[in-house]
């Protein structure tokens, strides 16, 4: 198989029977050939949690320090006065009827969902929607809430949510790999604490058994967990 002058370059930079600390795996994909657009830097977690069990759902939110490196298009469903005091403290769009019908005809150019309390039982009917692209609001998630200013201050200061899958995989984006290096690493720190806070009272056995860290065009690489049990060892 052929494998492009880009690639070429990453495999002399990345040793796959390795692991790596995340300093060395964010020097290592600050080191790849660039592409056009300023990547993601993606972590991906395997816990040890059943996913059959709904109780042992890894869910949360984490406040990133250095933010997420993207401006985030929030939408806000609300009546009367919420509409003017949404709109006032930045979102992108707020109202309720006219949104419903944008959703439903296809639009999904954003990236957050807030509502208060009195639009959930009409937002449920796009819960297939939004469900399964992760902009379903929740109460848990605070994006559910009477202080729709406070949710949207939030979101703009680089709060997001992750949620574990089917197969008890994470997979979160830690900031843009424009970021300096310390910055990343203190947004993956972050991350970590996080979802180590949020691990199921029903879990058993070793919580974070894997952890990879890529960028969107970049290789994938295994980090040593050593340095993520210490973090775990203090968060305890």
């Amino acid at each position: 198989m052929h494998r492009s002058k880009r690639f070429r370059e990453i495999d002399k930079l990345v040793d796959i029977s390795k692991t790596y600390s995340v300093e060395q795996a964010i020097e290592i994909l600050k080191k790849c050939p660039p592409v056009k657009f300023d990547q993601s830097v993606e972590l991906s977690l395997k816990t040890g949690v059943d996913a059959q069990k709904s109780e042992q759902l890894v869910r949360g939110t984490v406040l990133l320090p250095n933010g997420t490196g993207k401006r985030v298009v929030i939408v806000v469903f609300a009546k009367g006065e919420k509409i003017q005091e949404a709109l006032d403290a930045g979102a992108d769009f707020a109202g309720n009827e006219e949104l419903f019908e944008k959703i439903k005809s296809g639009w999904l150019d954003f990236d957050a969902v807030v509502a208060t309390p009195d639009m959930m039982r009409d937002l449920g009917k796009l819960a297939k929607v939004l469900g399964p692209r992760g902009l379903m609001p929740t109460p848990k998630a605070g994006t559910v809430t009477a202080d729709v200013a406070k949710a949207i201050a939030e979101l703009k200061a680089g709060k997001i949510e992750f949620k574990s899958d089917k197969h008890g995989v994470i997979n979160v984006a830690a900031g843009k790999l424009s970021f300096q290096p310390a910055k990343l690493k203190e947004n993956v720190v972050a991350i970590l604490s996080a979802i180590i806070r949020a691990k199921p009272a029903t879990a058993k056995g070793v919580f974070l058994r894997s952890f990879s860290m890529s960028s969107t065009m970049g290789p994938g690489m295994k980090i040593d967990m050593q340095g993520i049990t210490e973090i775990q060892g203090a968060k305890e």
